[in-house]
């Protein structure tokens, strides 16, 4: 939900090699990249100071089917521990689980969400 923090700044990208390629896999996010901008699998690249930037929005797009069995084998055991649990289970025991809620009940449980659209943040414990 949150906009990327910028980790590399234009003034650092005078210490890399020339010809060096930077992939800001954060794009998507607005890019962790002072100078990243989107680009398509079509114009994948552009070059800025001598540095070539790869900046697909959607990455995993030009991709499909590796990248969804890829995010199936990352998502499933969130899932079936979700259907072996329960939802108020799975959330209060597992902390990590509990951050990724984003909404409970038509109440944003995630700051970064509420900050970005200018709605109430509720802790994500007393919402439930």
């Amino acid at each position: 939900g949150a906009e990327a923090p910028k980790l590399i700044t234009k003034d650092m990208l005078k210490i890399m090699k020339r010809g060096s390629v930077i992939v800001d896999v954060a794009i998507d996010q607005g890019g962790c990249v002072e100078t990243s901008k989107p680009t398509t699998h079509s114009d994948p690249t552009y070059i800025v100071d001598d540095i070539v930037h790869y900046c697909v929005a959607n990455m995993p797009g030009g991709v499909p089917r590796t990248s969804t069995l890829a995010l199936n084998k990352a998502t499933l055991p969130f899932l079936v521990k979700l259907a072996n649990k329960g939802l108020k289970e799975a959330l209060t025991e597992d902390k990590n689980f509990l951050a990724g809620l984003n909404v409970y009940k038509g109440q944003i449980t995630y700051k970064a969400v509420a900050d970005v659209f200018g709605y109430e943040y509720i802790d994500p414990l007393s919402a439930l």
